[in-house]
């Protein structure tokens, strides 16, 4: 039996998970919730960013907010159409607000967030809100058990670094 080479799709939804989680990586090592985004038009990135909350001492810096963010600026329009945000954690309640306002076509995520996720776990605030004006069509668990392997250790590591702040204090 012949073995065939390994092809990688580069428009394939893995692929760009796949930098997606670069970017939860870079968060991840900035002490930031390890969430990471990027958004593709034309099969092309065209923005990526990562959790910047406690860098930029912003409730608002999520993954998605700032690449919707560069997406806008790169387009010349607030209007994503056409394009793909790939997120490796569902979006949450205000992202998904965001997501709704910016129109891309599809948003696709990693790993679900079963207390705040808005793309389905909690509320679908993407695909079935009728009063909203857009809906995207919605792919989720996309590398999902790699997503949220970052997201564990990195919330095990910081109790596990409260734990001990907490035994050293007098």
């Amino acid at each position: 039996m012949d073995e065939q080479p390994l092809i990688i799709d580069l428009q394939s939804d893995a692929f760009f998970m796949g930098q997606a989680l670069r970017e939860a990586h870079k968060a991840y090592a900035a002490a930031e919730v390890p969430v990471g985004a990027v958004v593709v038009r034309d099969s092309r990135v065209i923005a990526r960013a990562w959790n910047q909350v406690e860098t930029l001492k912003d409730a608002t810096a999520h993954a998605e907010m700032l690449a919707l963010t560069a997406a806008q600026q790169v387009v010349g329009d607030w209007r994503l159409e056409n394009c793909t945000l790939y997120v490796t954690k569902e979006p949450c309640p205000m992202c998904a607000g965001a997501i709704v306002h910016c129109r891309p076509q599809r948003v696709v995520y990693g790993c679900p967030d079963p207390k705040g996720g808005a793309a389905g776990s909690w509320i679908n605030l993407l695909e079935s809100n009728p009063p909203l004006n857009h809906r995207c069509e919605v792919s989720a668990g996309v590398l999902g058990g790699e997503c949220l392997s970052l997201l564990q250790k990195f919330f095990r590591e910081a109790r596990a670094r409260q734990a001990t702040a907490r035994n050293e204090e007098p």
